[in-house]
């Protein structure tokens, strides 16, 4: 009887011990599985473990150590993260990131890899990247709300098999967007009495003037009209930027124009021989510099900011910066220089060159991160799209030094109130490297509503207000975007990519070659045009056209 009632007892307790133990399990799963209905945010809390979780993440070598870096240690506490860093020199870093790929040693997550769509698709495909719809789904609330807010943001991001290999940096840089331009010095046409052209033929009645009638007041005729320089030198220095786009449009890139979603090229068109034309036209009656096709940024410079009277018109370039000084409050000669919208050519055609890319890749995470390296390194890339984490990313984890929030009255570049501020920052020692930021490292949310939070300036032409001056000119380009552009979200199939590469350098080089020589009359347009047509038969015209159409008919 005894030793039944004590058999009995011990079953008890046994069975209460495995009850335990079932309760405990199911609160572990639950943290380590978030149901159905679990909200992002509340899935990331319920994920993280006790101990810390170490991941490697690859990043280029910067002047101070990123493991001291106040932003890497505000993630790693806010993530229950330990990052290890495997660091190469950031002029190599593509060849290292290639080595390490190659030796099947790479690291977790690749922080600022450098990845190419063909390079995406071709570690995606390999299994090397992990797809990351579902980790963005789940853990990147941040993320996916700004997928959804821009929609070519999620196509780029999109392989055409449609899985998400790699987050960009979104740095969505208004005046980049229309960033051939055009700029004018307003005190010669005042002084020549003509208002700033709308037209092709009135651009030629403008230079004619300034080449004839002395608007510098020297009695010399040391006037230069109209300067540009090759595009490699100065961003969008090539006069073509910006004047072949009243002829047909041209994205000084790679050539191709868009209608009706069927791709083509516009360097073998009639409209581009026009262009031709009328450029050979203004070079031909001394209203081009002639150095526009050799100097560098040093020359154009000099010639901008040269002592004495002003020799030069206008300028073909992103930046009016590239030709004056605009830094110093004692130099104002900058300040009667004004933008040219686009102009409208013979036919009607009045385009502005647009750029809508988001460069390379940046992060990706690999096969070898475990499921709670993968959701703590899709944390850390999503904070960096929240305001918070991007401002703190960008900008350094400390008010007052890197940024403050913005007084009353502080208004952004649409004259509305500011959100922070670079005014009144704390003194800091020019010698001194600041370690508080990851700064154009890894993915983050560098939007335009993000970068108009910020204070600027409103007076367009003083120091401070240079990026206000840029807004204003950009805003002027803006109406003029054509209907259709070449996505920069195309992804070139892995199998076309080398040949695409070649065909591009070749085709491009082949253009900008002939270009100059029909600028400058070394061939002529009624002798040469149809040879030069001709001659993109012997490159492969035909594949590189489809290259490009097969690449976004798959997405």
């Amino acid at each position: 009887m005894k030793k039944s009632l004590w058999v009995t007892v011990i079953i008890l307790l046994i069975v209460s011990m495995v009850l335990a133990a079932c309760g405990n399990n199911k609160k572990e799963n639950a943290a380590e599985t978030p149901s159905a209905g679990t909200s992002p945010t509340a899935s990331a809390e319920q994920s993280t473990p006790a101990e810390p979780v170490e991941v490697t993440f690859f990043a280029p070598q910067g002047k101070a150590p990123l493991e001291a870096n106040d932003y890497t240690k505000l993630v790693e506490e806010k993530f229950n993260v330990k990052i290890k860093w495997d660091l190469a020199p950031a002029d190599a870093l593509v060849d290292r990131r290639q080595l390490l790929l190659a030796s099947g040693d790479y690291p977790e997550v690749f922080l600022e890899g450098k990845f190419s769509n063909s390079d995406l698709m071709t570690y995606g495909k390999q299994g090397v990247l992990l797809p990351l719809n579902d980790l963005i789904e789940k853990y990147a609330p941040n993320l996916k709300a700004l997928m959804e807010k821009k929609p070519f943001l999620k196509q780029a991001m999109t392989a055409p098999d449609g899985n998400i290999y790699g987050i960009p940096r979104f740095n969505e840089c208004y005046h980049c967007t229309y960033s051939q331009k055009y700029w004018m010095n307003k005190e010669w046409l005042d002084k020549v009495g003509l208002p700033v052209p709308t037209t092709t033929d009135e651009l030629y009645t403008v230079l004619k003037a300034f080449k004839t009638m002395d608007p510098n007041g020297n009695g010399k005729a040391d006037e230069i009209p109209l300067t540009g320089a090759p595009n490699k030198s100065v961003w969008n220095g090539n006069i073509d930027a910006y004047l072949m786009n009243s002829f047909i449009y041209n994205d000084n890139d790679k050539y191709l124009t868009m209608e009706g979603g069927r791709v083509d090229f516009a360097p073998n068109k009639e409209a581009w021989k026009e262009g031709l034309a009328y450029m050979n036209k203004l070079y031909k009656e001394g209203l081009i510099d002639p150095a526009s096709f050799t100097q560098n940024d040093q020359a154009i410079g000099q010639l901008g900011n040269r002592e004495g009277v002003e020799i030069t018109g206008s300028i073909t370039t992103a930046l009016v910066s590239y030709l004056l000084n605009v830094g110093e409050e004692s130099i104002t000669r900058h300040k009667h220089w004004v933008i040219v919208p686009p102009l409208k050519g013979p036919q009607g055609v009045q385009l502005a060159g647009t750029w809508q890319g988001l460069g390379e890749f940046a992060f990706t995470i690999t096969n070898k991160a475990s499921e709670a390296q993968q959701i703590a390194a899709i944390q850390i890339a999503d904070y960096a799209f929240s305001e918070e984490g991007a401002l703190l990313s960008e900008y350094g984890t400390n008010e007052g030094v890197g940024w403050n929030k913005a007084q009353p009255g502080e208004k952004n570049n649409d004259g509305e109130q500011a959100k922070y501020s670079f005014e009144g920052l704390k003194a800091q020692d020019e010698n001194a490297v600041r370690n508080d930021s990851w700064s154009l490292l890894g993915p983050k949310d560098m939007s335009k509503e993000f970068r108009d939070s910020f204070a600027s300036s409103q007076d367009p032409l003083s120091i401070k207000g240079y990026e206000r001056r840029l807004a204003d000119a950009t805003k002027a380009y803006e109406p003029y975007a054509p209907k259709e552009i070449y996505p920069a979200s195309a992804y070139i199939l892995p199998e076309d990519s080398d040949v695409a590469a070649q065909l591009a350098t070749s085709i491009k080089d082949y253009v900008q070659s002939n270009m100059a020589q029909f600028i400058l009359g070394k061939k002529t347009i009624d002798k040469d045009w149809d040879s030069y047509v001709k001659g993109f038969d012997g490159l492969n015209l035909t594949k590189y056209i489809e290259i490009y159409q097969n690449a976004i008919a798959k997405k």
